[in-house]
C-alpha cells in the first residue's frame, strides 16, 4: 500500500502524519509554532519555524519504520487559509509571516472598497466589480491575503519593493521543498484577484490587480491542488530520509484538506472543523454569494467544483483562552466541564474573542462570560465555553443551509475540536443535527492532503473517498438537550444584537 508523508500546517504548530492512500494514518508527529500578538491588531509567525518544525516532524515519522521508503510515493501540504509570507527572489522571507488573524490592513482595504453609493462599507461599483467575477470581495476586517498584501504595500513600502512574491503559506512551504513558485487555484481565492466564474479554468482578472494598484508579477502562476508541483529536492529528501524524486503534490489550504479528509466531497456533505477557529462547510453544484452573511462558492479542491465558504472566528481558541484564564490545561478545561450541568448554571459564553467573520463580518465584536453570579463555578466557566462555541456555530449553520438550499445532515465533525465527546453531544443538540465524530479527527487535514496526493498521483479516485474516511461515533440529538441548546442559542443573539453598538464604539479599528 503506498503511503503519503502529509503536513498540517495549522495556527498552533506543525502536524506530520503517514498517511495510506487508502486513509489509514500510520503514525503522526507534532511540533509547536508559536504567534506574535502586536499593537493595532497584528498577529505574526516565523515561516522558518514552520520549516524547521516540517522537516523535524517529517525526519521523526520516516525514522521510525513506519513505511519503507520507496512505499512512501508523495508529500503533500496542508496551512492555514489567509497567511500570507512575503518572499524575495531567493524565497526567503522579508518580513514575518502575516496570519488570517492579521487585521492591520482593515483600513486599506476599506479605501479600496470604498464608494458611494455604500452597501454595508463597499461601494456599489466595487461589489458589482467584485461579487460576479470573485464571489465575495476583500473583508473589510483585513484578515484576507489582500488585506496583508495592502499593509505592506502602504505601511512598508521598503519591504513591498522588496518583496518578488506574495505567497500563501502552504505554497511558500512547496517552494522550501521544491524550489518551484507556484500556488494553488483555490489558496489563491482570498487574494481576491481572481476570477472564478469557471471553476475549472481560475484565474487571475487584470482588471481586479489593477483596481487595487498591485504589481501582477508579483503574484505567482497557477496549477491545481492535483497537480505535481515537483520533486523533493536532494537536501530536503536527504534531511527527511527519503530518496530523491518523490513527486510533491501542490494540496490545500486547511479549510479544503479538512472537508477531503472528512471523506466530504460530494455535493451537500457537510462538514464541521472546529481547530483554533472553526467552519461548517460543504461542496455545492452552484457559483453563489450571500454579502450579507460572508458566504460564497468558492474554488475546491476537487478541481471543477465549488464549495459553501465561511468561518468563525475562535472556537477551540476559546478553549485555550479557558484554559489560560483558569490556570489550566485544554484536557482540564473538557473535564471541568463534564462537572457542570447543561446550561452552565445561567452562564454565557460569547466566543467573539478575535472578532468575528461569519455569519456577520465584525471585526469589533469581543467575547464575554455573561450572568456570573457568586455561586458560578470553574465547570459552569469551562461548560459555558462549549455551548457557546456550539451556539455560534448554529448561527452559522442557520445561513449555510438557507445558502445551500437544504437540510446538512449529517454533520462531519473533525479538528482538534472533535476528540471531545461531550462537545460531539452539545453541538449535535445545539445543531439538533447527527454529528458523526471522525476517527483519528485531529489528523483529518493531513489525511485530506493525502488523499489529494494518492488522486493527482493515481493511487485514489475522488469517489472513493466518502468510503474511505472512517466514523468513530454518531451522535444524535435528544429532546432534553435541544431545550437548553435552544435558550443558550436564543441568548447569544440577544447578547451581540444589544451590544453591537457598544462593541464598536469601544474597538473600532481605523
Amino acid at each position: 500500500m503506498k503511503a503519503i508523508l502529509a503536513f498540517d500546517h495549522g495556527t498552533s504548530g506543525m502536524k506530520a502524519a503517514l498517511v495510506t492512500a487508502a486513509g489509514e494514518v500510520l503514525g503522526h508527529a507534532a511540533r509547536a509554532t508559536p504567534t506574535q500578538y502586536l499593537p493595532g491588531g497584528g498577529a505574526e509567525q516565523d515561516p522558518e519555524g514552520w520549516w524547521q518544525a516540517l522537516l523535524e516532524t517529517g525526519r521523526e515519522l520516516t525514522s521510525q519504520g513506519l513505511a519503507h521508503a520507496k512505499d512512501i510515493a508523495g508529500v503533500c501540504v496542508s496551512s492555514t487559509f489567509s497567511t500570507t509570507v512575503a518572499v524575495d527572489e531567493a524565497g526567503c522571507p522579508v518580513c514575518p509571516a502575516m496570519t488570517w488573524m492579521d487585521g492591520r490592513g482593515a483600513r486599506h482595504v476599506k479605501a479600496a472598497m470604498a464608494g458611494f453609493p455604500s452597501i454595508l462599507g463597499y461601494g456599489l461599483g466595487n461589489v458589482l466589480r467584485w461579487v460576479p467575477r470573485t464571489a465575495g470581495a476583500p473583508s473589510l476586517s483585513g484578515k484576507d491575503d489582500i488585506g496583508h498584501l495592502l499593509y505592506i504595500q502602504h505601511e512598508r513600502p521598503d519591504l513591498y519593493a522588496e518583496t518578488r512574491w506574495f505567497l500563501p503559506s502552504k505554497d511558500w512551504l512547496n517552494f522550501r521543498l521544491t524550489g518551484r513558485v507556484c500556488a494553488s487555484r483555490d489558496s489563491m481565492t482570498l487574494f481576491w484577484v481572481t476570477d472564478t466564474r469557471d471553476p475549472g479554468n481560475v484565474r487571475y482578472d487584470p482588471g481586479l490587480i489593477r483596481r487595487l494598484g498591485l504589481d501582477g508579477e508579483k503574484l505567482p502562476p497557477l496549477v491545481d491542488s492535483v497537480d505535481v508541483v515537483g520533486e523533493l529536492s536532494e537536501d530536503v529528501a536527504r534531511e527527511m530520509g527519503l530518496p530523491p524524486g518523490v513527486p510533491v503534490v501542490a494540496g490545500s489550504p486547511d479549510h479544503q484538506c479538512a472537508a477531503v479528509g472528512a471523506g466530504a466531497v460530494e455535493d451537500f456533505m457537510a462538514h464541521l472543523y472546529i481547530g483554533t477557529s472553526s467552519w461548517l462547510q460543504c461542496p455545492v453544484p452552484f457559483k453563489k454569494t450571500d454579502v450579507l452573511h460572508s458566504i460564497a462558492s468558492f474554488p475546491f479542491s476537487v478541481p471543477g467544483k465549488y464549495y459553501a465558504a465561511n468561518e468563525q472566528d475562535m472556537a477551540g481558541g476559546c478553549v485555550e483562552f479557558a484554559a489560560r484564564f483558569l490556570s489550566a490545561d485544554a484536557p482540564s478545561v473538557e473535564a471541568w466541564a463534564r462537572e457542570a450541568a447543561p446550561g452552565a448554571g445561567g452562564v454565557l459564553f460569547a466566543p467573539w474573542l478575535n472578532g468575528e467573520r461569519t455569519p456577520v463580518d465584525d471585526p469589533n465584536a469581543r467575547g464575554a462570560f455573561f450572568n456570573l453570579s457568586k455561586t458560578t463555578t470553574r465547570a459552569d466557566l469551562c461548560r459555558a465555553v462549549l455551548e457557546g462555541v456550539a451556539a455560534n456555530t448554529r448561527w452559522s449553520l442557520n445561513y449555510v443551509e438557507r445558502f445551500c438550499g437544504q437540510r446538512l445532515e449529517p454533520i462531519r465533525f473533525v479538528g482538534g475540536g472533535a476528540r471531545s465527546r461531550l462537545w460531539c453531544r452539545i453541538l449535535a443538540d445545539a445543531l439538533d443535527r447527527e454529528v458523526w465524530q471522525m476517527a483519528r479527527p485531529r489528523q483529518a487535514n493531513a489525511r485530506g492532503a493525502a488523499f489529494i496526493a494518492a488522486v493527482g498521483l493515481g493511487h485514489a479516485k475522488w469517489e472513493d473517498l466518502p468510503g474511505l474516511a472512517p466514523v468513530a461515533e454518531r451522535f444524535s440529538p435528544n429532546l432534553a438537550g435541544r431545550a437548553v441548546q435552544d435558550e443558550v442559542f436564543s441568548r447569544l443573539l440577544g447578547l451581540y444584537k444589544r451590544n453591537r453598538r457598544a462593541f464598536a464604539r469601544m474597538n473600532e479599528a481605523g
